[in-house]
C-alpha cells in the first residue's frame, strides 16, 4: 500500500474518465465473481450429473440414506447398516448397498426432469460467457483509460520540458530524457490504471473463491481439511517483499541505461558524416555494443526477479496442497467427489490472485523507479519563470537595452562567474558587434537578452522595463534570432519559415525568402516551398539552412535582431548578397551580432570587446586597434 500511495497525486488524471473507469472496475468485479465463485459452483452442480447411475431411487431417498450413513458408528456391521438404510428409505437392500458403497462420489440418480437437466448444464456456458464478456470489457475499458492517462502524463512531462531553462538541458542526457518521456511514462500509466484495476479485481477473485471454500467447509466438516492450504497465503508475503526490494533497484538501473542506449544511437545517427569522415565506425559499434550489453545485464536482472516470484508462490502453494491431500488420505475422511473437485478449483482460484498480486507488486516497484525519474523532471526548478503579475511590453518598442551591473554564473556553488559587473547601454537603432576569445561571455550576454537565463546579480532593462517584469512571449516576440547553426524541423520549407510568425500570409513568406536570397534554390526544388527539409534540415546544404533562418528573421521583423555570424555558412557570392540584405534588415533595429569575420564588423556601429566576462573596451575598429591589445591580437589572428 505504501508503494501505491506514491501514485496518489496522479489519480486525479482519471477524473475525466471516472465513468469509464468505474465501468471497467464493475466488469472486473463481475469477472472475479464468475471466476472465484461461479466456476467452483458450476463444477459442484455438474459433476454429480456426470457420475449419476441408473438405480431406481429419488434424490430425497439418496439424501435420507446419506444422513443415516453419516450418523452411523464407524465400526457398525455393514449388513446392519444396509438394513437400517433400506428401512429408513424404503429401498431394496441391494439399492441401499449401492448407495453405501458409492457415497464417496455422491452417487445420485439421473434426473427425470429434462428442464432441470438443461438448467444445470446451461450454468457452465453461461458462466463462461459472463466471464468472457466481463473480462474483455474490463481489459478494453482499462486500456482506454490507460491511453488517456498516458497522454496526460506525457503531456505534463513534455510541457514541463518546454518551461525548463536552457541550463537544465546542458546537464542532461537527451536520450535519457526521451526514455523518461516514452518508457517511464508508460510504466507510470500501468501503475495508475492497470495496477489499480488489478488491485480490485484480484482480491475480489480471492474473496469469492474463499467464501465458497468457507461455505463448503461449514456445511460439511469433512471439507475443513482443505482450509489447511490457505496457511500458505501468509508465507507468500515474504518472497513478494524481498523480490520487490531487489526489483526496485534493478528497475532504476535499467531505466537509466535505457536512456544511455537511446543517447548513443541518437548521437550516432545525428553525426553520420563525421563518423564516416573520421572512420569511427568500429569505435561507434564498440560504444553501442557496450551500452547495449550493460542494458541487457540490467534487463536480465529485472526478468530474474520479476519471473522468479510466480514459481516460488507455486512451490509454496503446491506444498500446502500436498499436505492437505495427505491429511485427507491419512484421516480416511468420507469425501464427496463433486465437493472435492469444487474445493480444489476454488483453491486454484485463491492462489491465482496471489500470484498475480505478486506480479502487481513487481510492476509497482518498477513503476516507482520510473516515477522517481519522471518527478525529477516535473519537480525541477524553473529558474527563468514568468511572474504572476508580469506585464505586457508597451508599444511601440524602441529597442534600448540597459545592463546595470549584471553578473552571471551557471552554478552558484561551483562555477566562476561568466559575466562580471557588465554596465552598459545599447541605443536603439544601432548595430553592435560582440568580439572576444572563446569563453569570454559573448553567447551568455546574448542569452541573457533573450532571457534564456536571468542575471545572478543586476538587471537588464528593455526601454526602461526590467526583463523579469515582462511577459516572456512579449519579450521574445520582439527579438529575431539567426544562429550560427540553425535548426530546421522535419517539415516543409514554408512551415519552417512560418515558425517566426505563424500568422503571416503566403505573400509575406515569399517576400522574406526573396530578401534572404533563398527563392532561387527553393524554386529549384521539385516541391518548391512544400519541400520537406528532413530531420534537422539534413536534405539541405548548410548555406540553404542559413538562408531559411535569415528568412525567418526577415519575416519576424522585430525591433531587436540577434545574429550569431549569420552568413558564416554561405559561399562568397551568396554572402555578399545576404550582407546587402542584412544591411537592409538591420535598419532601425537594435542589432547584436557575434562577429568572427572582418566583413561582419564593417556592418557594426560599435564593437564591444569581451575579456574574462567583462566588456574591456568598446568603439569602432580603428580606435580599438589603437586602444585594445586583446582586440588587436584577435584581429591579427582572425579569431574575432
Amino acid at each position: 500500500m505504501n508503494s501505491l500511495k506514491r501514485f496518489a497525486p496522479y489519480y486525479g488524471l482519471l477524473a475525466p474518465y471516472k465513468v469509464t473507469f468505474f465501468a471497467a472496475i464493475f466488469c472486473g468485479l463481475l469477472y472475479a465473481v464468475a471466476s472465484g465463485l461461479g466456476f467452483p459452483y458450476v463444477v459442484k452442480e455438474n459433476i454429480p450429473i456426470i457420475f449419476a447411475n441408473d438405480s431406481d431411487f429419488s434424490t430425497e431417498q439418496r439424501d435420507a440414506a446419506n444422513a443415516i450413513i453419516d450418523q452411523a458408528p464407524i465400526n457398525e456391521d455393514p449388513d446392519i447398516l444396509i438394513e437400517r438404510v433400506a428401512a429408513g428409505t424404503g429401498l431394496k437392500n441391494k439399492t441401499a448397498e449401492v448407495l453405501i458403497n458409492k457415497k464417496h462420489i455422491d452417487y445420485r440418480p439421473k434426473t427425470k426432469d429434462d428442464s432441470v437437466l438443461f438448467k444445470t448444464l446451461l450454468l457452465l456456458p453461461l458462466t463462461i460467457l459472463i466471464r468472457a464478456f466481463a473480462g474483455f470489457f474490463n481489459v478494453y475499458l482499462t486500456a482506454y483509460c490507460g491511453v488517456k492517462v498516458l497522454e496526460q502524463v506525457r503531456g505534463q512531462v513534455f510541457s514541463k520540458l518546454q518551461d525548463l531553462p536552457v541550463s537544465y538541458f546542458q546537464n542532461q542526457n537527451k536520450g535519457d530524457l526521451i526514455s523518461r518521456l516514452m518508457v517511464d511514462c508508460n510504466l507510470v500509466k500501468q501503475c495508475i490504471v492497470e495496477v489499480s484495476n488489478s488491485l480490485i479485481r484480484e482480491p475480489f477473485t480471492f474473496l469469492a473463491a474463499l467464501s465458497w471454500l468457507v461455505w463448503l467447509s461449514v456445511t460439511r466438516q469433512e471439507n475443513l481439511f482443505l482450509l489447511f492450504c490457505l496457511a500458505a497465503v501468509p508465507a507468500c508475503i515474504l518472497p513478494i517483499r524481498y523480490i520487490g526490494k531487489k526489483l526496485t533497484r534493478r528497475a532504476k538501473q535499467l531505466q537509466a541505461q535505457s536512456g544511455t542506449v537511446t543517447e548513443v544511437a541518437s548521437e550516432n545517427l545525428g553525426a553520420v558524416r563525421e563518423v564516416r569522415a573520421f572512420s569511427l565506425e568500429d569505435s561507434e559499434r564498440e560504444k553501442f555494443g557496450s551500452a547495449v550489453s550493460k542494458f541487457l545485464k540490467y534487463q536480465l536482472g529485472v526478468v530474474k526477479y520479476d519471473k522468479s516470484l510466480s514459481p516460488i508462490i507455486e512451490l509454496i502453494t503446491g506444498m500446502a496442497l500436498t499436505g492437505a491431500i495427505y491429511v485427507a488420505a491419512s484421516s480416511q475422511l468420507n469425501l464427496r467427489v463433486d465437493e472435492v473437485i469444487s474445493l480444489f478449483l476454488a483453491l486454484h482460484m485463491c492462489y491465482q490472485p496471489i500470484k498475480k498480486m505478486g506480479a502487481i507488486n513487481n510492476t509497482l516497484k518498477r513503476g516507482i523507479a520510473s516515477l522517481d525519474r519522471i518527478e525529477e523532471v516535473l519537480h525541477a526548478p524553473i529558474l527563468v519563470e514568468e511572474k504572476p503579475n508580469a506585464k505586457p511590453l508597451p508599444a511601440p518598442v524602441q529597442g534600448q537595452l540597459r545592463f546595470e551591473n549584471v553578473s552571471f554564473q551557471y552554478d552558484a556553488d561551483h562555477e566562476q562567474p561568466v559575466l562580471r559587473g557588465i554596465d552598459c547601454t545599447l541605443e536603439p537603432g544601432n548595430t553592435y558587434a560582440l568580439v572576444g576569445p572563446s569563453g569570454a561571455g559573448k553567447s551568455t550576454f546574448i542569452n541573457l537578452v533573450m532571457r534564456f537565463y536571468d542575471p545572478t546579480a543586476g538587471s537588464i532593462l528593455l526601454d526602461g522595463h526590467d526583463l523579469r517584469d515582462l511577459k516572456l512571449k512579449d519579450l521574445r516576440h520582439q527579438i529575431a534570432l539567426v544562429p550560427q547553426d540553425p535548426i530546421l524541423f522535419n517539415d516543409t520549407i514554408m512551415a519552417n519559415i512560418l515558425l517566426s510568425r505563424p500568422d503571416a500570409t503566403k505573400e509575406e513568406v515569399l517576400l522574406a525568402a526573396q530578401q534572404a536570397n533563398a527563392r532561387e534554390f527553393i524554386d529549384n526544388e521539385p516541391d518548391g516551398f512544400d519541400t520537406l527539409v528532413g530531420d534537422r534540415g539534413t536534405r539541405l546544404s548548410g548555406g540553404q539552412k542559413q538562408r531559411i533562418a535569415i528568412a525567418r528573421a526577415f519575416l519576424r521583423n522585430s525591433p531587436l535582431l540577434i545574429l550569431d555570424e549569420a552568413s558564416s555558412a554561405l559561399d562568397s557570392e551568396s554572402e555578399s548578397l545576404v550582407q546587402a540584405e542584412l544591411n537592409t534588415l538591420m535598419q532601425g533595429k537594435t542589432v547584436l551580432m557575434i562577429a568572427h569575420r572582418f566583413a561582419t564588423l564593417k556592418l557594426a556601429d560599435e564593437i564591444l570587446v569581451f575579456e574574462e566576462g567583462r566588456i574591456s573596451a568598446r568603439g569602432d575598429h580603428a580606435s580599438l586597434m589603437d586602444s585594445s591589445p586583446i582586440y588587436r591580437k584577435l584581429y591579427e589572428k582572425q579569431e574575432l
